[in-house]
């Protein structure tokens, strides 16, 4: 089990943020929550890399215009986070986990999101130097930012069956970055990694997670 801390962005904003694991872990990593802020589930994640012997950190991001928000896996839920989601700036949601990555104990830091998460992974990679490896899970809307460059390797993962991320976007990105690893998983739809949504599942999300952990142990 982590710690409820206290981060403050350069600009002066502080913000809440979960950390687990050892102060002397080997490897560390910066987890970024979906539009529904930092859920048990979220927190579940954070642990579960902690037990792999990393520390984690999830920052707060919705902190700047509603504190501690948690939301539900509904579709009132997603109304909510998006309309949250629009009152953030990219820019300022890139010094949030910026900030979380300085308190990290490795020199070399990971970075792993989920939806909107996963979007600002890539973000955080292709904007900041402050990651060495970056992993996007079912992020929406790399593929029209595709023509931005990763300072970091990037590992990204996708369902076959999300609606939200056709097929044609994931080509898209896969012909844009032919280094980067991407893969797709039959029968998952968007949100197959999270263990409270209904599109949970539980094959999808295991080889996913093994081969987040396996891109991390390489590059971090």
């Amino acid at each position: 089990m982590g710690a409820v801390i206290t981060i403050t962005a350069t600009d002066g904003h502080a913000f809440s943020a979960y950390r687990a694991g050892r102060p002397d872990a080997a490897r560390s990593v910066v987890v970024v929550q979906e539009i529904f802020g930092i859920t048990p589930y979220i927190r579940a994640v954070c642990d579960s890399f902690a037990a792999q012997g990393y520390q984690t950190i999830a920052p707060a991001l919705f902190d700047r215009v509603r504190r501690d928000a948690i939301l539900p896996y509904d579709s009132a839920g997603i109304q909510e986070g998006l309309a949250l989601r629009s009152r953030i700036a990219q820019a300022d949601t890139l010094k949030d986990l910026v900030a979380a990555a300085a308190i990290l104990p490795t020199d070399r830091k990971g970075i792993v999101g989920f939806c909107w998460g996963g979007k600002l992974a890539w973000e955080a990679a292709c904007h900041t130097r402050a990651f060495a490896a970056a992993v996007a899970w079912y992020g929406g809307g790399i593929a029209q930012t595709r023509s931005q460059v990763p300072d970091c390797p990037v590992q990204l993962h996708f369902g076959a069956d999300d609606a939200h991320i056709p097929a044609s976007e994931v080509e898209a990105i896969r012909a844009a970055h032919e280094d980067i690893e991407i893969f797709t998983y039959e029968g998952a739809d968007h949100g197959f990694g999270c263990t409270d949504r209904p599109s949970y599942n539980e094959a999808a999300a295991t080889l996913a997670m093994q081969r987040t952990l396996s891109f991390f142990e390489h590059w971090l």
